[in-house]
């Protein structure tokens, strides 16, 4: 079975790469900086270098959908320490029922708890980052995983619970 070659199926797949920026970014500050064809460019440079590694086009989605997570955290952070001791610069999350302003030390949190929670059940942490950081649906993150869609929403509730229970003791 041959690799997906990202050089050769790229101009297919630029348009789903619009999509998830889109969607990570549609959560974010009205004044955010990065953009949609930035986020898209920067997540593909840091893709490139591992060209060959990826078994399929779903796996390269879901790659790409953690490598535009952590520009956007490596983003909030610097943004963070820049504003650190003034008002905290909001982000909008809205996706779904999550619908609140959040602060940039949160979105942070969020981060932080997901890791944690990557080390009790490394599969629902998967479902969330998907959701959350990605913009996939149900439907398209059982695909990714390969696993039922059954699964994926069983593995949503008890993750998003898990996160909420975390996220209230930080606050």
């Amino acid at each position: 079975m041959e690799n997906f070659d990202l050089s050769a199926h790229f101009p297919q797949v630029y348009a789903q790469l619009k999509r998830l920026a889109h969607n990570q970014l549609y959560r974010e500050r009205a004044d955010h900086t990065l953009h949609t064809t930035d986020l898209v460019h920067e997540a593909y440079l840091k893709l490139e270098k591992q060209n060959g590694a990826f078994v399929n086009e779903d796996q390269f989605m879901a790659m790409a959908a953690q490598a535009m997570r952590r520009i956007l955290i490596s983003y909030a952070r610097e943004k963070n320490s820049q504003k650190r001791g003034s008002n905290p610069q909001k982000i909008t999350l809205t996706k779904a029922d999550i619908s609140h302003e959040t602060t940039a030390e949160e979105i942070l949190s969020l981060n932080e708890a997901l890791e944690r929670f990557a080390t009790v059940s490394e599969r629902q942490a998967k479902v969330i980052e998907y959701w959350f950081f990605g913009g996939f649906k149900h439907e398209e993150i059982a695909k990714i995983m390969k696993v039922s869609l059954p699964t994926v929403r069983r593995d949503w509730r008890l993750a998003r619970a898990w996160l909420s229970r975390e996220l209230k003791r930080e606050l």
